[in-house]
């Protein structure tokens, strides 16, 4: 999971900058004047080459924040993917330089170096500077691909200061160098070589992006997702910033090692994974399950080694033929009786592990953010390759279905025992104030876009936030204590729980694959506001838990946000300042003079008074808030196991590993 700063505190001289700007400006001519006085062929400009990147970056790569950073390096390491998918390359380094700048090298083919016909250069140079130009749209040299745009290689050599790249291939070594996007020079040959492949280095340009360090462990996380995807493939990760740090990704198993990464630390159904691949009318299926002794499930689907996290037609086609799968064998074994309902597909997920990857040579994708997988053709050949493929796994694998089928039948029976605890919880319509829960301090706005709701630890804080909040738009819960951890926990119990059944009833989107929709969540801003101690950081992490493993969908569509409420106040006569960290209380301590300054430590939201809550923490003009975002839903999922499931050996390896990371913010 990232965290991402939507606001910053605004300094007290900021109104008086906006009045003299308004008296500056109020005898000129309104913005929408000037333009129109203005506006003729002269203002009518055409960028040229690459840039449109430079000056809209954020179109191509998302943002210039760390993570479109970091989505640079997707975009080369994408393109020697799609050599190993095609069969040419088995290996790919990635070394981050001391300078943090990137190079990734493969053993591939090697980009072509020859003269292209219509642009009169080297197609080399032309893949490096021009939008929309590479070997991906005919399907002659990609039968599929990730990089599905052509604009990869070009962006990353758009946004960076320099650039170079070295292709090996026909017994020669070829290189050409870029600034901005610019090439030097003609593409020049400079030696000679046995091997192929290719070299792409870039210093990525920081007067782009806010920040131009790389993270390791981001990186990490996204390379060992692709070494999964493509089985045998090898990926090196250096860091020549610090002595010895590498990691080395190779899975010869593929998807099955995945599925074995996602549960091991959970204790498995079954002993092996259930695996499966098929290709059909030009579509490649890849699936491999095992189920877990936890109550939630953790599929990921992927279209070209995309991970989309809102599904699409692969993923219903899985769902629909493993459901109906399981229902067969069921009855067929004996294990599901007449009397009994069928098993539903939230019973046939409870505690699987899955991933399901699919090669399309045109995919469809909803939205800008390839998200969600649109061909209709797909899903009807996943459904039944999966159905062909899991009847002949169960017939051929009697023990391991009827371990799967009991554990599924188990969680039916126990469904129908939460049938009623469902019921209470879920809200019967949008504006039905009646089914709110009693604690729950509703805004008037009926609108979710202008709707916030703030989860409060304890009765104290909820009290102080409900006198302090703009009751037209903000609605407080507070959560008396720690809620439940759900990674142990079955819905029936979960349900049974006041805080969850509370949260849940708030929140208004319901529960449960087939019932939970985020389109009808009652706020799109839903802030968890915890006390800044060991125990508010536990209460947001149990919430957080909760919400990644049953209500994904507001994650995925950024209504999840944490509170930034301050560390300390700082207090010198009439002048009062408040920080939120111990480096910016050291510095404001200078400016203050330490003298004559009391320091209060806020340990808890009950400490602030409703005002004080409202300055520092509630109104929208002055508050910090953090997304809470999910780039690696693989690494998340993996994570939450760890540190909120069962097992205490992986759970102490981590705390022992990370330990040195954590910071001390008591005086």
């Amino acid at each position: 999971m990232t965290q991402e700063t939507t606001q910053e505190l605004i300094a007290e001289a900021g109104i008086a900058e906006d009045e003299m700007n308004v008296t500056e400006t109020k005898n000129k001519p309104t913005s929408q004047e000037a333009v129109t006085q203005s506006y003729d062929a002269t203002q009518i400009k055409v960028l040229k080459g690459l840039e449109a990147v430079r000056q809209r970056p954020a179109m191509y790569i998302g943002d210039v924040s760390s993570r479109g950073l970091h989505h640079l390096v997707y975009e080369v390491v994408d393109n020697s993917v799609d050599e190993a998918m095609a069969g040419h390359c088995d290996q790919i380094t990635v070394e981050i330089g001391v300078d943090d700048s990137i190079k990734v090298t493969d053993n591939g083919r090697g980009i072509p170096v020859d003269m292209h016909d219509e642009q009169q250069v080297s197609a080399l140079q032309v893949v490096m500077t021009t939008l929309h130009a590479g070997g991906k749209f005919d399907h002659s040299s990609y039968k599929v691909s990730g990089g599905l745009h052509g604009v990869g290689v070009s962006v990353v050599n758009a946004l960076s200061k320099k650039c170079w790249v070295e292709v090996r291939r026909d017994g020669a070594i070829y290189k050409q160098e870029y600034v901005r996007g610019d090439a030097q020079k003609p593409v020049k040959k400079s030696g000679t070589s046995k091997k192929t492949g290719t070299t792409v280095w870039f210093l990525p340009d920081d007067t782009i992006f806010t920040t131009s360090k790389f993270q390791f462990d981001i990186l990490a996380n996204r390379l060992r997702e692709l070494a999964f995807l493509n089985a045998g493939l090898k990926i090196n990760l250096i860091d020549n910033r610090e002595e010895d740090k590498s990691a080395e990704f190779f899975f010869k198993g593929g998807l099955v090692a995945f599925v074995q990464y996602l549960n091991e630390n959970s204790t498995t159904a079954h002993k092996k994974p259930l695996y499966f691949t098929k290709e059909k009318d030009d579509v490649v299926v890849e699936v491999a399950l095992q189920y877990n002794d936890t109550y939630s499930d953790s599929i990921l689907p992927y279209v070209n080694n995309i991970h989309t996290p809102e599904g699409g037609t692969h993923l219903t086609g899985f769902r629909t033929a493993l459901t109906r799968q399981i229902n067969h064998f069921a009855s067929k074994s004996g294990q599901l009786k007449s009397a009994d309902p069928p098993i539903t597909g939230d019973d046939a997920r409870e505690g699987l592990a899955a991933i399901v990857s699919v090669k399309v040579v045109d995919p469809q994708f909803e939205g800008q953010t390839k998200s969600k997988l649109g061909n209709s053709e797909v899903r009807g050949i996943v459904e039944s390759i999966t159905n062909e493929a899991l009847q002949s796994l169960f017939d051929e694998n009697p023990s391991q279905a009827k371990k799967i089928v009991e554990k599924v039948v188990s969680a039916s029976r126990a469904r129908m025992a939460a049938r009623k605890a469902r019921d209470l919880a879920r809200r019967k319509t949008a504006l039905d104030s009646a089914a709110l829960p009693g604690k729950l301090a509703d805004c008037s706005s009926r609108d979710p876009e202008d709707s916030e709701l703030f989860v409060v630890e304890g009765d104290s804080a909820g009290g102080n936030a409900k006198q302090g909040r703009d009751r037209k738009y903000q609605a407080i819960l507070p959560l008396k204590g720690k809620i439940l951890n759900v990674e142990k926990a079955r819905l029936d119990k979960m349900l049974a729980h006041e805080e969850i059944r509370a949260l849940v009833t708030a929140i208004g989107a319901g529960i449960g694959s087939s019932e939970f929709n985020p389109e009808k969540a009652r706020y799109h801003k839903i802030i968890i506001m915890t006390d800044a101690d060991v125990d508010g950081s536990h209460i947001r992490a149990l919430i957080l838990t909760f919400l990644f493993r049953h209500m994904r969908g507001l994650i995925d569509l950024g209504y999840i946000y944490i509170a930034t409420p301050p560390l300390y106040r700082l207090k010198k006569g009439k002048q009062e300042r408040y920080c939120f960290s111990d480096s910016e209380r050291d510095e404001l301590l200078k400016q203050m003079g330490k003298k004559g300054v009391m320091i209060q430590r806020y340990k808890g939201l009950g400490e602030m008074n409703p005002d004080q809550l409202w300055r520092t923490t509630m109104d929208p003009e002055t508050r910090t808030l953090q997304k809470v975002t999910i780039d690696d839903a693989a690494g998340a999922s993996h994570l939450f196991s760890v540190l909120m499931g069962d097992a205490v050996e992986p759970r102490r390896n981590f705390i022992e590993e990370n330990a040195r990371y954590v910071r001390n913010l008591d005086i």
